[in-house]
């Protein structure tokens, strides 16, 4: 049997699947069907590539284990991203109040564009390993319902079969996974989508003199409010820049046009994002993007499986972006992978279902974060709020209203969005106990900075607000 394994789509799911690849096959083609850029740059594959990317604590410590060498993080930081701790470093506006900030860091999170953050994983990875990235496009499995032993590739020199012992499937959004399966002889696989129609603006600045330490800045939107969410964020990113990311749902889009995105921003519920941005240089137009559906796949429960295939990343299930956890999941789909291929090596039977199903349960904690509040939005299609998303909603909201003045609440919810704990995690004792008692200190009353901030953000401020 060949010892070459394939995989399919050279974006973040695909790289770090062949790293977990790299160490148990002979040989890792990776099939990319875009030119790839030579250094952090977009890419025409990724609809949203241009708009806001947050790597949670969990995704950043399943790509250190991944990733040869276990630099990623230092070379992300060398390379301008930025490291926020949730505790101290985010000035956030929920739909229950200001979140407090706390002397404790808490989780960290790595915020940068996501050009920056392929291209080093990318560089990491073909520099540490065997890994050879082929241009090419797969337009069909080789194989039976039985086994996957290849994929059919068109590439610039014609179309080609590549035999494989195991073949990982990552292409992303626009899979055509269960139309491959559908060729094999599987049918019957569930597809879900919730589409809450959010569209995202984006515009990139200059960081003003000044202001290079300012926090985190966002105004979430709010599930609950019977209207449109509206949401925005001011993220600091590689280049001395920050990344102005508007995000609204169906009925409640952001513009396109400069002074209609400004506008945008001034008429959250705070007009802090505004505020800042209105002294700030812009540096590109705005960018829109729509690809912001909720789509999973449940491939776990397809009746039979074939050997030798194995779906990752935005295949299995892609997320609404607001909620910053698909490339987290992803990389812990891939560190899943490469656990049950050290245990019981790739040829093991039964290995593509065993990871299949525990795929889904890395999925399950972001799809229930996401839908659970996307079905809440008017015009949401192909979801409504049941009686689970009820009570979800009513434990949340409690939660995270106690989290304005507790830091037990606080530190829950953080390392569950951080996908540093499960669920779970939000029903321990001293979380159950601050949802029930409330906050024990008042929410900040306004945007919690720090004087000097306070000081950097008039000076910014040219509303006359």
């Amino acid at each position: 049997m060949s010892r070459r394994a394939v995989v399919i789509g050279a974006g973040l799911a695909g790289m770090l699947a062949a790293a977990a690849l790299s160490t148990v096959v002979d040989e890792v083609i990776v099939l990319e069907r875009d030119d790839l850029p030579e250094g952090p740059e977009h890419r025409k594959g990724l609809p949203q590539g241009r708009h806001a990317h947050l790597l949670m604590a969990g995704g950043m410590a399943a790509m250190e284990e991944l990733v040869p060498g276990t630099r990623l993080r230092k070379d992300l930081l060398a390379a301008g991203a930025h490291e926020i701790s949730l505790g101290r470093g985010m000035v956030a506006l929920t739909p229950e109040g200001w979140l407090r900030r706390w002397r404790h860091e808490g989780p960290q999170m790595i915020t940068c564009t996501r050009a920056l953050l392929d291209w080093t994983v990318r560089e990491a990875v073909v520099a540490g390993t065997p890994v050879e990235i082929r241009k090419g496009q797969v337009l069909e499995l080789i194989g039976s319902d039985r086994r996957v032993h290849g994929v059919r590739v068109s590439t610039p020199d014609g179309d080609t079969d590549l035999d494989a012992a195991l073949v990982v499937e990552a292409s992303g959004r626009g899979t055509r996974v269960i139309k491959w399966l559908e060729l094999l002889g599987i049918s019957g696989i569930r597809e879900t989508s919730v589409d809450s129609g959010l569209v995202n603006a984006t515009r990139i600045y200059r960081t003003p003199p000044g202001a290079e330490g300012f926090p985190l800045t966002m105004v979430q939107a709010d599930p609950y409010a019977s209207r449109p969410g509206r949401s925005g964020m001011v993220l600091p990113i590689e280049g001395d820049r920050w990344m102005v990311s508007l995000a609204g749902t169906r009925g409640g889009e952001p513009p396109a046009d400069p002074d209609g995105f400004l506008q945008y921003t001034l008429d959250l519920p705070d007009p802090v994002v505004g505020r800042l941005i209105s002294g700030a240089e812009p540096l590109t137009d705005v960018r829109i993007g729509r690809s912001t559906s909720n789509v999973r796949r449940y491939l776990e429960k397809a009746r039979q499986w074939p050997e030798g295939f194995v779906v990752l990343g935005d295949a299995v299930a892609a997320f609404n972006p607001a909620y910053g956890q698909g490339m987290s999941v992803a990389a812990l789909g891939a560190q899943l992978l490469a656990r049950e291929l050290r245990r019981d090596g790739p040829a093991a039977p039964g290995l593509a279902r065993r990871v299949q199903r525990a795929a889904a349960g890395t999925v399950d904690a972001a799809w229930t974060l996401a839908v659970s509040q996307d079905v809440w939005y008017p015009g949401t299609r192909g979801g409504r709020p049941g009686t689970a998303d009820r009570l979800a909603a009513g434990y949340t909201r409690r939660l995270t209203r106690a989290a304005t003045g507790s830091y037990a609440a606080a530190s829950a919810l953080w390392d569950v969005t951080s996908l540093a704990a499960g669920p779970t995690r939000l029903f321990r004792p001293n979380a159950l106990l601050a949802a029930l008692t409330g906050p024990p200190l008042p929410a900040p009353a306004g945007p919690p900075l720090t004087a000097k901030e306070r000081e950097v953000l008039r000076g910014l401020d040219r509303t006359g607000r």
